[in-house]
């Protein structure tokens, strides 16, 4: 680019001050630029933004409980889903009314337990005239006569119930579920050619597989009088470490078990020390416990079922079985008339860890304390479901 001609400043002033001669020469002097190049023209951006400016920021909100917004948040889908049916039955047409299921309804008034009319002096729950009957059978389910308490809380439960749809959800009505499971479990062995149903063989596998892993043979390494900072030198309130405190509730279920219910037989931990990998029992010990459960009939079979998995140890559901049931595996009456091992006893064995740490860090609302109630309640099942006059 050649550079612009320039004028002086002298220049410039004679420019100035001489007068105009004529009107060519003022004309061709404001005819001349000091620069030769044209302006440049102004680039205009376009405005991109649309809709209303956004709204100033808010302050932040302080924290709150969130266990309180979690509820909030469930408050309001719950709300948003109400409005989403209503509107949907708005939207249908006037003149045809949407339909109610029939499960929506109660279609029983009354519920009382009778004896059953087939004559075999068994119980069965009657909703109004109609018999309860199995869910997948259809036979009434027939409960023996020697157990009226489990007649009585399983009527209990449906007179509870405010819609057949309710009867459809299995937490709503576990005793009925663990009746039926035992009712199946005694059908199943008289479909059999031998006794032993596919049923029976498959839940001894399920159960002895906990022979192996029991809670109360599972022991915590001895504490170290050296080291007090290790978790297995901590000691509770009674000056007890928690070895101790499995140590005594394991040595008294044992002993009452190879006491009274396998006699000779020595159970021995499955882990101790700071061992990992669980080791089994001494020879002939696991075929005598098998051989125990696979004689247990289908009501007991059921109930040591449901306290094994509720528990996770077998000792303490063999024992709350063995103290409890009316049937031949019920040893609790002929060893005492007061039973000492219940519910309670049988929460707090299986549980010895659990409550240990909650006395040392304390307990997690809305969980530990649910877990101890539904424990006790699945316990309690077993004792209603082995129980009976029978032992008597």
């Amino acid at each position: 680019m050649k550079p612009s001609p320039r004028i002086s400043l002298l220049a410039l002033r004679d420019c100035l001050s001489r007068p105009s001669s004529s009107s060519s020469s003022s004309s061709s002097f404001a005819a001349r630029q000091i620069h030769t190049n044209p302006s440049p023209q102004a680039d205009v951006v376009p405005v991109y933004g649309t809709g209303p400016p956004p709204e100033p920021p808010q302050p932040a909100t302080p924290a709150s409980d969130p266990r309180v917004a979690r509820r909030k948040r469930q408050a309001e889908m719950l709300k948003r889903a109400k409005d989403l049916r209503a509107a949907a039955n708005k939207s249908a047409s006037p003149s045809s009314k949407p339909s109610s299921s029939p499960l929506k309804k109660r279609f029983w008034e009354h519920v009382h337990v009778v004896e059953s009319d087939d004559g075999s002096g068994s119980l069965q729950i009657s909703l109004d005239k109609r018999p309860l009957r199995h869910p997948t059978t259809k036979e009434p389910v027939r409960i023996p006569a020697t157990k009226p308490h489990l007649a009585a809380a399983v009527a209990l439960e449906w007179d509870l119930l405010t819609s057949a749809q309710q009867a459809t959800k299995h937490h709503l009505i576990p005793l009925t579920s663990l009746t039926c499971r035992a009712l199946d479990i005694g059908a199943d062995d008289e479909a059999s050619q031998d006794g032993i149903g596919r049923i029976r063989k498959s839940l001894t596998d399920v159960v002895m597989r906990y022979l192996d892993t029991d809670t109360l043979l599972c022991l915590a390494p001895p504490p170290d009088p050296d080291n007090p900072v290790l978790q297995s030198s901590a000691l509770n309130d009674a000056g007890e470490s928690l070895r101790e405190v499995q140590e005594r509730a394991a040595v008294e279920t044992i002993a009452y078990l190879t006491s009274h219910v396998w006699p000779g037989v020595e159970i021995e931990p499955v882990l101790d020390g700071e061992s990992i990998v669980p080791k089994g029992q001494k020879p002939g010990v696991r075929e005598v416990v098998q051989g125990w459960v696979s004689g247990l009939d289908h009501f007991e079979l059921a109930g040591l079922e449901r306290g094994v998995l509720a528990s996770k140890s077998l000792l303490t559901a063999a024992r709350l079985v063995a103290e409890w049931s009316e049937g031949d595996a019920g040893v609790g009456m002929r060893v005492r008339r007061d039973q000492k091992f219940g519910v309670e006893e049988a929460a707090k064995a299986a549980s010895i860890e659990v409550d240990w740490q909650i006395g040392r860090w304390g307990e997690v609302e809305d969980t530990h304390d649910v877990e101890k109630e539904d424990l006790r309640r699945q316990l309690g099942s077993v004792i209603l479901l082995v129980s009976g006059t029978g032992g008597q």
